[in-house]
Formats: C-alpha cells, sequence, structure tokens
C-alpha cells in the first residue's frame, strides 16, 4: 500500500522513527487485505451517490441550475468558458446511473463495505492487535497542468480503504519532496476518532514537519 517511490518511503520510514521513539510499538508489516479488489465497484458507488446527493442539493439551493441534467447542460452551452481546460466526464457518467435503490449500486456497496470493513480494516487490526494502521497519504501533492491535467505520481493504493468503509481517517504533514508536501495517515475501525486524534496530535507535535505555505510559482529543485 506504500508504493515504491524510495523518497516517499524514506519520509514513511522517518516517520515511523519519530513514533518509535514516542514509545510505539510498530507492528511492520500489518497488510491490510483486499485493499486492491474493489476499485470497479468504488467507482460505480460513486457515481450513483455523486448524482443522487448533487440533485439533492440543488432541489433546495438558492441557483437556476436544479438538478445535474441542468448543470451538464449550463456547461455545455458555456464550454468556452467553463470547459476551456477539462471536461466533465464524472458528471456524464454519473448521470447515465440510476438511483440508490438499483440493485447494482446496493450489490456494489455492499462489496465495498465488507471488503473494507470486516474483512479489511477490522480483520487487519484483529489479526496485529492494531489502535491504528499508519500509511503514506499519497505521493507530494500534484502542480497545476493545464494542458495534461493531474499527474498521478505515485503507484499507491493507501488512502481508499478507509474513504470506501466510511472509517476514521486523519492525514498530517511528513515531509516534503521538492517542496511539495508528502502526508502520513492515520486510520482504524469506526468510532476510532479520539485515539487518531491522540496519535496523529502527539506525532505532529514530535516531528514539528508542517511549514506555511509559500503558493510558489514552481517546485524547488
Amino acid at each position: 500500500m506504500a508504493g515504491t517511490d524510495p523518497r516517499i518511503i524514506k519520509i514513511f520510514e522517518s516517520s515511523i522513527d519519530v513514533m518509535k521513539q514516542l514509545g510505539a510499538v510498530i507492528v511492520d508489516p500489518a497488510d491490510l487485505p483486499n485493499f486492491n479488489k474493489f476499485g470497479k465497484t468504488e467507482s460505480e458507488v460513486l457515481h450513483y451517490e455523486f448524482k443522487a446527493d448533487l440533485n439533492k442539493y440543488l432541489a433546495g439551493a438558492n441557483a437556476k441550475v436544479k438538478t445535474m441534467a441542468d448543470v451538464i447542460k449550463f456547461n455545455e452551452e458555456n464550454k468556452e468558458r467553463v470547459l476551456q481546460y477539462f471536461g466533465q466526464e464524472r458528471m456524464l457518467k454519473a448521470q447515465e446511473s440510476g438511483g440508490l435503490r438499483d440493485k447494482k449500486y446496493r450489490d456494489a456497496l455492499a462489496k465495498n463495505l465488507l471488503l473494507t470493513r470486516k474483512n479489511g480494516i477490522d480483520a487487519a487490526m484483529k489479526k496485529y492487535k492494531l489502535d491504528a494502521l499508519i500509511v503514506p497519504s499519497g505521493g507530494p501533492s500534484w502542480m497545476m497542468d493545464m494542458v495534461n491535467g493531474d499527474a498521478l505520481n505515485w503507484d499507491m493504493e493507501s488512502t481508499s480503504p478507509a474513504a470506501v468503509a466510511g472509517y476514521p481517517h486523519i492525514t498530517v504533514p511528513a515531509g516534503y519532496i521538492s517542496g511539495l508536501p508528502v502526508g502520513i495517515s492515520f486510520f482504524a475501525k469506526a468510532w476510532q476518532e479520539p485515539t487518531l486524534i491522540k496519535l496523529a496530535f502527539a506525532f505532529e507535535q514530535a516531528a514539528k514537519i508542517r511549514k506555511p505555505p509559500e503558493f510558489l510559482v514552481s517546485a524547488r529543485a
């Protein structure tokens, strides 16, 4: 789940060293089962819920657009201005989906929750007797690229399990690569927010990694 980028691994290992110095007992590895087996159904749930929630929000909003279909139409009618750099593929895909009562949605959601909860985070924490799981939050924050779009600059799948499970997850600064921040994530089973806050706060106070953002024109060499 941590990927193979040596720069990210180095930051992660330094973070573990800080925790050891604070008295933490580190279980390494503590592998999470099924962390990469729900990508397709994760996207399906996202599109169904995106449509349902946006429609619900817009229905009561003080706006001329009242549905996702209205937003798509507005964007197309004003594409020279609002779609100048990027399209609206996510919205188009979501608009094709049905409602939250559809069997396809309910099956996908059930699969996601099984793989990320009982057979995922819960299983790992029970097997290794953990208070929390830690992983790199991702690679360095990517720079804006108006031609190619967002650059996926890492080969890890670290934060999706907690997000898909709906479990608590805290990210704090862990280091920098060319001036771009890299985070470390703490997550656990349901209702473990107090424990995660304690752990993340203790780490952050000891590591003192965070720097105020400088809004640089480009990344440092």
